[in-house]
């Protein structure tokens, strides 16, 4: 059982534990790291999260959306670990007992190319006219 540190408070590029369930159709069900996009006061303030949810689902090898972020560990030891970037969604990271993932903090680069691939999708960067 993963448990949520007293005081710990989720933060930009941190992955973290969360339960996606309940779900609908295609979106993720159980227990899943996610990419946390959000800022730590933002989320502090709301008990809300927002971020990516991510998969060892081997599939997304050819997802143009998904992004590579090296090995997975655990139960998924060896597997390709991938955030899928086409996914944003929020949760109430209390209710739903988030906790921190053992890999801590996404690498710099790869955060950026995560958020540039987001960015490619939603356009929240106005583009040059």
């Amino acid at each position: 059982m993963v448990v949520t540190p007293v005081g710990w408070v989720p933060n930009r590029q941190e992955i973290l534990w969360i339960d996606c369930s309940p779900h609908a159709g295609r979106e993720m069900r159980d227990r899943h790291p996610f990419l946390v996009l959000s800022p730590k006061a933002f989320n502090d303030r709301t008990s809300l999260v927002i971020g990516l949810p991510m998969t060892t689902a081997e599939y997304n090898a050819t997802n143009p959306f998904a992004v590579s972020v090296g090995a997975a560990s655990g139960r998924k030891a060896g597997k390709t670990s991938y955030v899928l970037c086409h996914q944003p969604k929020s949760f109430d990271w209390r209710a739903r007992k988030a906790a921190p993932h053992p890999h801590g903090n996404l690498p710099e680069s790869l955060f950026r190319q995560v958020c540039s691939i987001l960015d490619q999708i939603i356009g929240l960067t106005p583009s040059a006219s």
